[in-house]
């Protein structure tokens, strides 16, 4: 076959024709499945292979053998897959009209083809003016056009490279925003910036392309890059930092090098200030710069916070808190009395306690009393959820944290600091328990320092997904003034989900035997997860929409306690979009996920320029399949995504109990079995049975539910954040 680029195996066919289809294609293992026209006649035939990159219109050339597939029938299976672009007018017009250039789709395809025919291509490339000759096609679309051409082919240059030295693809188009044109030098001279710098790439895969780039498997910048990875993934699973000694064992694991280099590794990068020893515990552990710099300078800032004075004068608390009773008309217990009192005296305090013991209540009559003083407060939350029930709680305004500070989104940073503080007399802060350290510090170090902190969470949950124990480390220090309520009020004693959470919450089982059918706590027994994953989607479509009336995508949240296996977020996921929205008006599918007009997705990152952060949930509003828009409404308020970026999407049927950390729902269902045996702790099932406000319901084994009510809560995470508060950090100056 002249011009072929490949020479083929012995044995092998050749085949050559024009992609009409493309069935299926994984960005991330190049495998796809073609519909492909042979000879410009006949029925299309179908090629399966691997390739980094495919559109319908182009050119295939393959080399493999013809095989009989049980399923799916006579199939070419190629080894080898080439693509070119295509050159005559018919696949010309395909490729164009298949979505590859934003802004034309059908219609366009066939004026540039009449228009340039078979030049179309020359003329984006070198004569990109004369695409407004073209009726219809004014300044505006012909940017576009012209961006997304040279975005595109940049983007496929960078997914062939990558591909052809064995990396998966899916997360090409990041690379590309990220380092722009010179992606693949920069690739190339540090491969294992990768792994720093592009989400979804890890230190194991950039490794990987080092090699392949032929980079020395023991130079010394590799041993570097590897030890700093051990301490970044630390870090995703909640440390600041690591025993020196974990490292060294970890270092000389994944690199497959000797000790000793992993320890000249670690003193190079401690020399060069970017990974801090201290002692923890008596033991030696390691510390990105970053992190140790930020727990301690937590530290320094809220041991100033409270050494300073309360920004109100003083009055007859006594008197206030009877005011505050008449006014809310509620009656305060003892423990609420004493614990107002308390913020109502005390610059920086802690304010803990679980379900149903009345920190809202207490939070609304210190705003109440303090806004009567004309104390000037400010709330916020580290979600949106979060924050609009606080605001609702409060009928004060709150806001995400990200908000309050002022997020750049050039930077990724925060207009608020220390040279530029809130403007407040009091800061409150609820779901503190989810504030990771890189959060806190931001926020201390915007509060000014006239102001009062008070933070209000439950320390029993689950800690913050991000590093640290922020809330606990404050309470275990010592070093802030702490009030936990305990008692459970009466009108909290009716509800199952509250009596039942305390309980596993104390280490008991919770009653599972002879609930009412109209209860607000059910557990639903299962033999085994399979018969588990078809009760959940079950619940979620049927039963709880009949009998309670919820609309079974907005109001009812499945909580898994990992992603992966039958019962995990993924699996749940694709079986509950099956069946709550089969058919979408319109879909766009990408990182191998469908996006349709109905479905429920969240946001996995935050996206400072959209305005929406790290598990914001929404739904899709419109697919534009033409343009590769998706629209999403978040609340209210409708975000748009290019195709491009939808890998920061999710589908949100199901979704893991860390990310429903700070939100409440109408309906929680969690399944549970002996299959999440990794996760089976106290405080994972605690969090997630006090995310529902009116009904939760467990799926699954008892069994695997009395080992996560006996088991004890999450294994110890590295921080040195209560060390430094509570030996004092040497030097109490803010700014």
């Amino acid at each position: 076959m002249p011009g072929l680029p490949f020479e083929p195996s012995s044995g092998h066919e050749l085949l050559s024709g024009l992609v009409e289809r493309v069935t299926f294609h994984s960005p991330e293992t190049g495998f796809a499945v073609l519909k492909v026209r042979v000879g410009g006649r006949g029925e299309p035939v179908v090629v399966v292979g691997t390739i980094a990159a495919v559109s319908v219109g182009e050119q295939v050339q393959a080399s493999g053998a013809w095989v009989q597939d049980r399923t799916h029938g006579r199939q070419f299976k190629a080894t080898y897959l080439h693509v070119a672009p295509p050159t005559s007018p018919e696949g010309i017009e395909r490729f164009l009209g298949s979505g590859f250039i934003r802004g034309v789709g059908p219609h366009f395809a066939r004026r540039l083809v009449a228009a340039f025919g078979v030049e179309v291509f020359d003329v984006f490339e070198r004569q990109p003016d004369r695409l407004r000759d073209v009726e219809g096609i004014g300044p505006t679309r012909a940017t576009r056009m012209v961006e997304s051409w040279r975005a595109q082919r940049a983007v496929r240059d960078i997914m062939l490279f990558l591909h052809a030295h064995g990396v998966g693809t899916s997360r090409a188009h990041r690379i590309y925003k990220t380092y722009g044109a010179d992606a693949i030098g920069i690739v190339r001279a540090n491969p294992w910036r990768l792994a720093r710098d592009i989400r979804g790439i890890g230190f194991p895969t950039a490794d990987q392309l080092a090699q392949r780039l032929g980079v020395d498997p023991q130079s010394p910048a590799r041993h570097r890059a590897g030890v700093a990875h051990l301490l970044e993934q630390a870090q995703g699973e909640g440390h600041c930092g690591l025993p020196e000694s974990q490292v060294r064992e970890g270092g000389a694991a994944l690199l497959q090098a000797d000790p000793e280099a992993i320890v000249e590794a670690i003193e190079r990068e401690v020399e060069d200030g970017a990974i801090v020893r201290d002692r923890l515990d008596g033991e030696p552990c390691l510390f990105l710069s970053a992190m140790y710099s930020a727990e301690r300078d937590i530290a320094r800032r809220v041991r100033a916070l409270t050494l300073g004075a309360l920004p109100w004068p003083a009055f007859d608390t006594g008197r206030a808190i009877a005011w505050v009773e008449e006014k809310l008309a509620i009656a305060l217990a003892p423990s609420q009395v004493e614990a107002l009192e308390a913020a109502l005296g005390t610059k920086v305090l802690v304010l803990t306690g679980g379900p149903g013991v009345g920190k809202t209540t207490l939070l609304r009559a210190v705003l109440r009393i303090l806004g009567a003083k004309r104390v000037k407060a400010l709330l916020a939350a580290p979600t949106g959820r979060a924050a609009r029930r606080l605001a609702e709680a409060t009928g004060l305004e709150a806001r995400t944290i990200h908000r309050l500070l002022e997020v750049d989104p050039r930077t990724g940073g925060f207009r608020r600091t220390e040279t530029h503080p809130l403007d407040a007399d009091l800061v409150v802060i609820d779901e503190a328990s989810m504030v990771d350290v890189p959060l806190m510090h931001a926020l201390v170090r915007a509060v000014p320092a006239r102001a009062a902190l008070l933070l209000v969470g439950d320390v029993d949950q689950l800690p913050s997904v991000g590093p640290g124990q922020v809330l606990a480390d404050l309470i275990a220090s010592g070093a802030v003034a702490t009030v936990r309520l305990t008692e459970v009020f009466r009108q909290a004693e009716a509800s199952r989900i509250v009596v039942s959470a305390h309980r596993v919450n104390q280490g008991l089982m919770p009653e599972v035997r002879g609930t009412r059918p109209d209860g607000d706590f059910h557990f639903v027994e299962c033999a085994d997860p399979d018969e588990a994953a078809r009760r959940v989607v079950q619940i979620v479509a049927e039963r709880i929409p009949a009998r309670f009336g919820l609309d079974a995508v907005r109001d009812v949240q499945v909580l898994c306690p990992m992603h992966r296996g039958t019962l995990g977020a993924r699996a749940l996921n694709e079986a509950l979009q099956r069946r709550l929205n089969p058919r979408p008006p319109a879909r766009l599918e990408r990182f191998g996920v469908v996006f349709g007009e109905g479905d429920k997705v969240m946001q996995i990152e935050n996206d400072y320029d959209k305005d929406v952060y790290n598990g914001d949930v929404g739904v899709i509003a419109r697919v534009d399949e033409a343009m590769g828009v998706v629209t999403v409404d978040f609340d209210g308020r409708q975000v748009a995504y290019d195709a491009d970026d939808l890998d920061t999407l999710v589908l949100a049927y199901a979704t893991t109990i860390h990310k429903a950390q700070g939100s409440e729902y109408p309906a929680v269902v969690v399944p549970l079995t002996t299959q999440h045996f990794p996760m089976l702790q106290r405080n994972l099932v605690y969090t997630a049975m006090t995310r529902g406000r009116r009904l939760v319901v467990i799926v699954g084994q008892l069994k695997a539910l009395a080992m996560a009510v006996r088991g004890t809560s999450a294994p110890r995470r590295w921080t040195r954040l209560k060390e430094w508060l509570a030996g004092g950090s040497g030097d109490q100056r803010i700014g």
